[in-house]
């Protein structure tokens, strides 16, 4: 059994992986065009109208697939309870939207949000369609169906985003990237998934599902209204311009960084809760977790911030160069935020959810002290307060896993910190080289630094024998060999 669930994980891991990557490629190339194409403030209307689909897509999942895949063995009518449930929530929050998007163009003064609502909301309930597919291959360890979905529907939405920006449509180009991503992703979804609405709605089984399910919403929600939140106020206290590159900044971080959290996330999750009951083998699974993904990730994370000028100058041109500052900071929170959310999951999967929700409100109480710091300050003052919080995110998060695993605080951080100290030495090198090659062209030292950071990182990892390179190697072989 446990053989199987190793192989199931790597598999699984592998898949995911390597969608998120090409997915992160390709999304790399749509963005690198369409923000050729399109003004800084088409980014900035998106990116008011972003909080609002975010927060929305939580409510409409409820936390009811997390719960699903928690249990072990969901019946038809449990399935068909969360569906129908997601469905009429989502079918009323759309009308919601819509109903008060006169307010919200007003308010900002952009007349544009009330033509844009009615077509961008439709992604509500085309999602809600999707989730208990998703949930089901989730639970069967189809990981490859899902990767081959996910990056097929990024290659259809990146093709009509392009599409529409080439004709000169402007934002329009955002919200077709959108409403088309998710709606190939829910066809695909009902085309591969084996579950076809069998079961009937059923009252008692759905209210025993809702204390839980609702924990985790109410924890997802606070969090994405705290991760969305900033750029409310930046495009209403400075500009819309400024939101722009504020979110282009987040944008690109966002490629690497919640593409790597995504996919280990997706397996992690019912991986561990097919583990829990061994505690042993559950605190070994994620310490190494937390070291593979720092060994990735930290470098990954500096590595962007310390090249990124000629990266914007070379991927977006100079067009996007006020965005780079705000990149730079940005960036750093990669380092952290992947953790928090490993023992996140260690949370979802051990606590009853009470803790989370607990957890959430002491984190985001912190959060809105930074934020009433930092925004009157100024834009990259909201940057570095950003990068704080995924650092007390962490924090706070393991400190909370320490009542269900053994993993002290002792072990996190001698399982992190190897990684840290090399990634400061390759920071530092890659640096020099910034100063020293300044007269290079944009590509040519775009290059130099990033052959330089590789070099430095790999070479002082095998020659101080670090353990996670050692474990990253075996993971890597493993998942070739099957």
């Amino acid at each position: 059994m446990k053989s199987r669930l190793i192989d199931q994980v790597a598999t699984g891991v592998a898949w995911s992986t390597a969608e998120k990557v090409c997915s992160m490629l390709l999304q790399m190339v749509v963005s690198i065009v369409v923000a050729r194409l399109l003004a800084p403030e088409d980014f900035g209307v998106m990116a008011i109208l972003t909080f609002f689909t975010a927060v929305a897509l939580v409510v409409v999942d409820s936390g009811f697939s997390q719960t699903l895949l928690r249990k072990k063995s969901p019946t038809d009518d449990e399935y068909k309870s969360v569906f129908t449930f997601n469905l009429l929530v989502s079918v009323l929050l759309y009308l919601l939207f819509v109903a008060l998007s006169p307010l919200l163009a007003n308010y900002y003064n952009l007349q544009i949000i009330t033509k844009i609502t009615p077509v961008l909301f439709l992604l509500l309930p085309i999602n809600a369609l999707g989730i208990i597919q998703n949930t089901k291959l989730s639970r069967e360890f189809r990981f490859g169906v899902l990767s081959r979905i996910n990056f097929t529907a990024s290659l259809v939405a990146g093709i009509v985003a392009i599409a529409v920006a080439v004709c000169g449509l402007g934002v329009w180009a955002l919200v077709a990237q959108r409403l088309a991503m998710m709606a190939t992703r829910s066809l695909l979804l009902w085309r591969r998934g084996n579950w076809r609405g069998e079961g009937s709605f059923d009252g008692s089984a759905w209210r025993e599902m809702a204390p839980f399910s609702f924990r985790l919403m109410s924890t997802d929600i606070v969090s994405a209204l705290y991760n969305n939140v900033a750029q409310l106020f930046i495009g209403k206290v400075y500009s819309t311009n400024t939101l722009g590159f504020f979110n282009q900044a987040q944008k690109v971080k966002d490629l690497t960084v919640q593409s790597a959290v995504q996919s280990v996330q997706t397996v992690t999750y019912p991986a561990l809760a097919k583990i829990k009951e061994d505690a042993e083998k559950f605190a070994e699974s994620f310490r190494k977790v937390l070291l593979i993904n720092i060994f990735v990730m930290a470098p990954v994370a500096l590595g962007m911030s310390v090249v990124a000028e000629p990266l914007f100058r070379v991927l977006l041109g100079d067009k996007w160069l006020p965005t780079v500052p705000y990149f730079e900071v940005i960036a750093l929170s990669g380092v952290f935020y992947p953790l928090a959310m490993v023992a996140y999951n260690v949370l979802k999967v051990q606590s009853n959810g009470a803790i989370i929700f607990r957890l959430e409100l002491l984190k985001k109480g912190i959060m809105t002290a930074v934020l009433a710091l930092t925004i009157p300050h100024s834009t990259m003052a909201i940057a570095w307060g950003l990068v704080t919080m995924t650092l007390v995110e962490f924090v706070v998060n393991f400190a909370a896993t320490r009542r269900y695993t053994s993993l002290s605080w002792w072990q996190m951080v001698r399982t992190l910190l190897p990684s840290l100290l090399l990634t400061a030495v390759m920071y530092a090198a890659v640096k020099a080289v910034g100063c020293y090659a300044a007269s290079l062209s944009p590509i040519l030292l775009l290059l130099a630094q990033m052959a330089v950071g590789v070099i430095v990182y790999l070479l002082g990892a095998w020659v101080c024998r670090l353990e996670a390179l050692a474990e990253f190697v075996k993971t890597i072989k493993g998942v070739l060999k099957r």
